[in-house]
């Protein structure tokens, strides 16, 4: 690709929080950042994308880019400048709410819409390269569809209801919700032939099955089910649902729109802008719908010209395996890329005191002069899949770990309470692992030796360490959330909300107060922004030095103890830290 990218803008320490992780809304954020405990502490902050207005997948399922009145003011955007915090924020690429504006003017006036090709008819879509099923769905033809790479079950599709009576299914590779709700014999009425006592029969059957969640087309009404379609069609009317709906980019308008919210984000003071689901954003038959080549590279180039044009730097977003090396070509184009490695790695190095896979990582990321931004927890789970190799033109790429030792990984989380979520085929059938959805602190046995380690560690990585908000306060897995939040709970298990009063509790806790003076020393040091050099040690060892000028940062760690020290130059003097 031809064009200059942005370049990193900080060696700092980035917060990772949503808006109401701390408190009820982001001024008890910035309120917990004035404590003098906070002070020189971060660069960046991460701020996710319930920052903006949204309904499902907790932000990600984006209405409009305009502030969320409920969580964030103007005044809160203010103070952030006053401590000299950037901003980082998501653009979804890839799907608008069916509540955007766009969605809901769609399924309004159908094909007289604006916006009639603004998403994709999955039918329109497949019309000649598959065939209608007996749902009125088009199934694309088995050496198509066994290409796709799917993100849930069946097909990614939501069918939804437009004013001439049909339903017709859109493209949605991520979450939907349906509900279902009660019906009143009296929603029947109009179907002649049916006695009031069979309606209130139907009525009972119906919510039975509302209650229990089973699929109202499967219900046999019996002797009735003449006039099963029409009970359907009625009970469908009090449907309602939630959708990430994936956008068409052949469209202008959809061009039209990212170049309308970059102007936004920026005027909100965003520095960095993280793509989710960016690899997912070309569709294309015959191909996977993940990463196709080369339109997801257009795409990304016409992106970042519209980026630069408003001062951001890009962060593509992208989950896949090492062995597929597509980190290394979007970092190869100037790109800064996720780290999506290292909270993997930093558990397999602790579990095993053994440095030799974490180190083969950064030396990587040292020849290839990658740009990255790491992390240990986030909103999202612990990456497991990205560690893998694959097969890639007949040629095996190695992961960085092999299979049984990221199966070691997986076993150890979920002995420890973390929750799973796994890739699917067409068909439904589980193909994989993704990612184990734990707090950091939880995955490592709850060990705050282990937990203030692994923060060192990643603070002498090259790139730019972001902190989620829970592990700063060591925060434990959260089951009654988990269990609480249906079918995507598995991620509440690591969002806990914190109280004003949990953080005047946390900041007492010498495991809070350690981070804290880690974190500052890396974001204040100018010695991380001078040259990484990996010194030689033994394998359960790990001694890593920062050096600009004058300026030193060493780290000398034991993997076995769990033990380590730090030496440092501040304002001329040699000043160490042990733990």
């Amino acid at each position: 690709m031809s064009s200059e990218k942005n370049t990193t803008i900080s060696n700092g320490v980035m917060l990772n929080a949503y808006p109401d992780s701390i408190g009820k809304n982001l001024s008890d954020t910035i309120k917990m950042l004035q404590k003098k405990d906070f002070k020189d502490v971060f660069s960046l902050f991460y701020v996710l994308p319930t920052f903006f207005n949204s309904d499902l997948d907790r932000g990600f399922s984006i209405i409009d880019y305009n502030l969320n009145d409920e969580l964030v003011s103007k005044n809160d955007l203010n103070a952030l400048e006053k401590l000299k915090i950037e901003l980082k924020f998501d653009i979804v690429l890839n799907h608008l709410s069916v509540n955007s504006p766009q969605f809901k003017d769609l399924l309004e006036k159908g094909d007289v819409s604006k916006y009639k090709d603004f998403f994709i008819n999955w039918n329109t879509f497949w019309q000649e390269n598959g065939t209608k099923n007996e749902d009125g769905i088009v199934i694309p033809k088995e050496e198509f569809l066994n290409k796709l790479f799917m993100r849930k079950s069946g097909l990614p599709i939501l069918k939804v209801p437009f004013p001439d009576g049909t339903e017709k299914p859109y493209w949605n590779t991520f979450y939907q919700e349906i509900n279902y709700h009660k019906v009143a014999a009296e929603d029947f009425m109009k179907i002649d032939g049916i006695s009031l006592s069979q309606l209130k029969n139907i009525t009972k059957i119906i919510n039975k099955a509302i209650d229990s969640k089973e699929s109202i087309e499967n219900i046999d009404f019996g002797n009735l089910n003449t006039f099963k379609d029409e009970i359907i069609r009625i009970t469908n009317k009090k449907r309602t649902f939630l959708g990430q709906m994936d956008v068409n980019a052949k469209s202008e308008l959809v061009w039209d729109f990212y170049e309308k919210t970059l102007a936004k984000v920026k005027s909100f003071g965003c520095k960095i802008l993280r793509l989710d689901a960016f690899a997912y954003l070309h569709k294309e038959i015959g191909q996977t719908n993940f990463f196709n080549k080369p339109g997801t590279w257009n795409y990304l180039e016409r992106i970042n010209k519209i980026a630069q044009k408003n001062d951001l730097i890009l962060l593509p977003e992208i989950h896949a395996e090492y062995g597929l090396k597509l980190h290394n070509e979007v970092a190869k184009e100037g790109y800064q890329i996720y780290d999506f490695f290292l909270p993997g790695l930093m558990i397999h190095t602790l579990e095993k005191a053994s440095n030799k896979a974490l180190l083969t990582w950064v030396n990587e990321i040292v020849e290839k002069k990658h740009k990255t931004v790491n992390m240990l927890g986030c909103h999202d789970g612990i990456p497991v899949l990205d560690l893998k190799g694959k097969k890639v033109n007949g040629k095996y790429n190695k992961g960085l770990l092999e299979d049984n030792e990221i199966e070691t990984i997986m076993d150890t989380i979920i002995k420890r309470g973390g929750r799973v979520k796994n890739l699917y085929d067409p068909s439904g059938k589980k193909i994989s692992y993704y990612q184990v959805n734990a707090t950091f602190f939880s995955a490592l046995g709850e060990d705050e030796k282990k937990l203030l380690l692994a923060r060192a560690i990643q603070l002498f990585m090259p790139g730019i360490p972001q902190v989620w908000y829970l592990d700063l306060f060591s925060g434990k897995n959260n089951y009654k959330a988990a269990d609480k939040g249906g079918s995507g709970g598995h991620k509440e298990i690591n969002r806990t909300t914190l109280s004003n009063s949990d953080i005047e509790e946390g900041l007492q806790k010498p495991i809070v107060q350690n981070q804290l003076k880690l974190m500052r020393l890396r974001n204040t040091s100018k010695a991380f922004s001078g040259s990484l050099n990996i010194n030689n040690s033994k394998e359960n060892e790990l001694d890593i030095s920062w050096q600009n000028n004058q300026d030193f940062a060493h780290l000398k760690a034991n993997l076995t103890s769990l033990t380590f020290s730090i030496s440092y130059l501040e304002n001329d003097i040699i000043k160490k830290m042990r733990f």
